[in-house]
């Protein structure tokens, strides 16, 4: 824990906004540079114009790429593109529309140009491909939609990131994506820039294919279809609305004026250098809403000095794209995002969506609490364990089958109250305004919640850890085996199963997940940082979670060494 986490950042750890987006323009990454080329991880490609990892060489190759890419599926309709707050987002967002205008696509701009959200750009794509009709979202055919988003998410400040939503309007999957990155960096070695057709940005503006659309209003109409918006109003629950400086700024405002909500936006301000942020644990500036230290504002606004009331019912942070939540309740601070999770998989489930499909499922990626498992079973719902990454919630939310996807990192969607899908991307704004929701039918918040399901299921202890690795160790990890934990029990547990591949749907979890009765570890690469994760629970106490760790980190020190 870095000696300032949880304090404001002084003027040493703000980022040279010029010197950022300068470098964006004046270097040339190197393709035979493993750092240098475009890798897409979990959510698209990520890195700093600083470091020659996200210039405009990356971003015209890349978009040149999806031009190729959508035109081999077949997709020919409208592309829908959006960006966050990061001070790289609007050169990317730039360029990319330069490339797009030139290869003849037409484009749906923000009709404000301004900020948008993940979220609104995913159920923008689905609505145009059919998710409002009773015939359901077209993936196939003549006129399909897919999308661009700008963001690298809660990244520092001197990120950038891109990201392809293909026309099911979530995460592109590895197929698309390893496609994509291959031929970006085919491109980058075959002339970067010099071989990409683009026209000027005024003419990019100016051009017949590019469109304005009003992704605001789209998306805060739409809000009533898969929340009770006019229970939240009636209880007059006092929600304090943080963005963290991301591209939920403008839609926090609407949402409370459209219905009438008892909303604050508790900080509209944004700033590309993010001077307003609490540092987060590792002393760096990072819009991670599930993160204590980069949420201590507004968890210290939720207790006041001297005693007295909070002064809202509930606070949320979303981060930069408002993809993720955070939910701060007056009882319990900051919320962990597992406790949130399973909270709001109880209520959903418990009798809140009578229209749902009986049979929709429950989606949890495989580093997410047990505490989940506990609670689909009690309630009799098909629990669907998958990989890390929203992707793989997709199928499930676009037919129904799956009526709730969750991450361990404070990531999650559900589908409309009539049983349709709502967004097939994370939406932060969503499950934040959900803990109001709760609050207003139920009247208790999510944390009171959350503790009956302790007395229930019992208390667990969750932490990940990360560490340092090498690209030669991550590919070690990523392919480690069953066989190679020789051992039979795990911190004095029978274990009970060793899994490289989820139980919901047999793909592989790019590392390893050992359990026990009330115990699991779970050891997998980063998909973008050159870093290992190490995610453990223990059902039994904080001693033992020590144990599981320290046995989990010798499992991986074996397969590296």
């Amino acid at each position: 824990m870095h000696p300032r986490a949880g304090q404001v950042a002084l003027p040493e750890d703000l980022i040279d906004v010029d010197q950022v987006v300068g470098a964006y323009y004046d270097r040339t990454p190197d393709v035979d540079d493993p750092a240098q080329q475009v890798v897409f991880g979990t959510s698209g490609h990520r890195g700093s114009s600083l470091d020659s990892a996200f210039n405009e060489a990356h971003i015209a190759a890349i978009t040149q790429a999806i031009v190729e890419y959508r035109a081999a599926q077949g997709t020919d309709g409208p592309l829908f593109i959006g960006r966050d707050t990061h001070a790289l987002s609007l050169p990317a967002w730039q360029t990319a529309l330069e490339v797009l205008a030139a290869a003849g696509v037409t484009v749906m701009v923000d009709a404000r140009d301004s900020f948008t959200p993940t979220p609104a750009v995913s159920q923008s794509i689905l609505i145009h491909n059919g998710a409002a009709t009773d015939e359901g979202v077209r993936t196939s055919g003549p006129g399909l939609a897919d999308g661009i988003v700008v963001t690298p998410s809660h990244n520092p400040p001197r990120d950038g990131g891109f990201k392809y939503n293909p026309p099911h309007g979530g995460p592109a999957g590895s197929e698309a994506t390893g496609w994509i990155a291959d031929r970006a960096n085919e491109i980058l070695r075959g002339g970067g820039l010099a071989s990409v057709r683009r026209v000027s940005l005024e003419d990019a503006l100016a051009a017949g294919t590019t469109h304005r659309h009003d992704f605001l209003s789209t998306y805060v109409d739409d809000l009533s279809n898969v929340l009770d918006l006019e229970a939240i109003r009636g209880a007059g629950v006092r929600i304090g609305a943080d963005p963290l400086g991301g591209a939920s700024v403008e839609y926090w405002g609407a949402i409370g004026e459209r219905y009438g909500l008892d909303l604050t936006v508790v900080n509209p301000q944004v700033d590309p250098r993010w001077a307003f942020m609490t540092l987060d644990w590792d002393g760096k500036i990072r819009m991670d809403c599930s993160s204590p230290s980069a949420m201590a504002s507004l968890v210290h606004q939720m207790r006041p000095e001297g005693g007295g009331d909070a002064p809202f019912d509930v606070a949320t942070g979303n981060d930069a794209d408002s993809d993720r939540h955070g939910i701060v309740t007056p009882d319990a601070g900051l919320m962990n995002p597992n406790h949130y999770l399973a909270v709001a998989i109880r209520y959903l489930y418990g009798g809140a969506r009578p229209d749902w499909p009986a049979g929709a499922a429950i989606g949890k990626t495989l580093v997410s609490s047990a505490l989940i498992d506990r609670v689909a079973g009690d309630l009799g719902r098909t629990l669907t364990e998958v990989p890390v990454g929203f992707k793989w919630f997709v199928p499930g939310l676009l037919t129904g089958e799956v009526g709730f996807g969750g991450e361990e990192s404070a990531g999650a969607s559900f589908l409309r109250k009539d049983g349709r899908v709502w967004s097939t991307d994370k939406d932060g704004i969503l499950l934040a305004l959900l803990a109001s929701e709760i609050i207003a039918t139920t009247g208790r918040t999510p944390s009171e919640h959350h503790a009956d399901l302790v007395d229930r299921y019992g208390q667990s202890w969750y932490a990940r850890m990360d560490a340092a690795a090498s690209r030669e160790q991550k590919a070690r990890l990523a392919a480690l085996s069953p066989e190679q934990v020789t051992s039979t029990t795990l911190a004095g547990a029978e274990i009970t199963a060793k899994l490289t591949e989820a139980p919901g749907n047999g793909a592989s979890i790019g590392g390893l997940k050992v359990t026990t009765e009330n115990s699991w570890f779970a050891a997998r690469p980063s998909g973008t940082e050159d870093v290992y994760k190490i995610y453990a629970e223990s059902f039994v106490s904080a001693e033992h979670l020590e144990q599981v760790q320290a046995e989990a980190e010798q499992v991986v020190g074996d397969a590296l060494a």
